[in-house]
């Protein structure tokens, strides 16, 4: 399924269900919120998208705590998942979605490769968090996460998560 037929399937889930979404993005840099505002109608179900790319707009933004950035770094499942609620607190939406990480080429560590991606999502207190090594270049790996993370709230938005 291509990122636009899934973006289709899912807004069509929403809809049914009359639930809304929102997302945070880091690494995508909005990818997320592009792709599903490429269909029509997303407006009924998309609140919105907050490119969080940096720690202090993390923090500003979406609430994550400063130690949680200290401790475990922006690349990490303990931020994708402060930032998955810190999006649902911020649109008041039922379900979100939230990615973070390094999408390269640069930024790698020995502990946190380039295309290490977590992705997390919630509906409310429940979050789910995936930890991903996407391949290829820094557009590919942006356009992975970004599937990736549709598919799994597309998921989660029919119960199968």
């Amino acid at each position: 399924m291509t990122i636009l037929s899934e973006a289709s399937e899912l807004i069509r889930i929403l809809k049914e269900k009359g639930r809304k979404m929102s997302a945070a993005e880091s690494c995508t840099g909005g990818l997320i919120g592009y792709s599903i505002t490429d269909i029509p109608g997303a407006s009924d179900v998309f609140l919105g998208s907050a490119v969080t790319y940096s720690n202090e707009s993390k923090e500003n933004i979406l609430g994550v705590k400063h130690q949680t950035l200290l401790q475990y770094g922006a690349v990490s499942e303990e931020t994708a998942r402060e930032m998955v609620l810190g999006s649902i607190e911020v649109f008041q939406s039922d379900i979100a979605v939230s990615v973070t990480g390094i999408a390269g080429p640069g930024g790698a560590t020995p502990d946190k490769p380039v295309g290490l991606v977590y992705i997390a999502v919630a509906d409310g207190p429940r979050v789910i968090v995936t930890r991903n090594i996407f391949k290829g270049d820094r557009q590919s790996v942006r356009q992975q996460t970004a599937e990736e993370a549709i598919g799994l709230l597309k998921d989660l938005a029919e119960g199968r998560l």
